[in-house]
């Protein structure tokens, strides 16, 4: 098994959104162990030597890229943003009918979506009482934390 420096961001954007305070992946070439302090993360690499095998350590800090956002189709609008990184789906499940579509009226508990992290599902409310106005993720998109998923006009 091979980690890209992109697994690694992606796990790393995952863990900042949990309470979990260290993570061990262990493969058949390395041992990686991630801890969370006051500092923020540190990490701890084993290598199991082989004759074949080369090890390489790309060290970076991440740049999040600015997402363009576009303007509400109207004043007053509410954005209903994601509260994680994940991914984020439309529908309980393939096939089905979306939780919303435009148009839709919502309240604060009302489900918009459904965001997957490490393989749990989380249920997204809207957050606020309203109609549905736009959608700006499709369904199966990665999000960031804070990403615009929708707006709603509150009634």
């Amino acid at each position: 098994m091979s980690l890209s420096h992109q697994d690694v961001q992606d796990i790393l954007r995952i863990l900042e959104d949990t309470q979990y305070n260290e993570l061990t992946l262990e493969t058949d070439n390395f041992t990686l162990t991630l801890k969370r302090d006051e500092g923020g993360w540190t990490q701890e690499t084993k290598t199991v030597p082989s004759p074949r095998s080369q090890v390489a350590s790309v060290a970076s800090t991440e740049t999040k890229a600015a997402i363009e956002e576009p303007a509400p189709s109207e004043e007053g609008l509410l954005d209903i943003r994601a509260p994680m990184v994940g991914t984020f789906y439309r529908s309980p499940k393939p096939g089905a009918d979306p939780f919303v579509d435009t148009g839709a009226k919502v309240s604060e508990n009302s489900v918009i979506g459904i965001i997957e992290v490490m393989k749990l599902m989380n249920s997204i409310p809207a957050g606020t009482s309203g109609e549905i106005v736009e959608i700006h993720v499709a369904d199966a998109q990665f999000v960031e934390k804070g990403q615009l998923l929708m707006r709603a006009r509150p009634h």
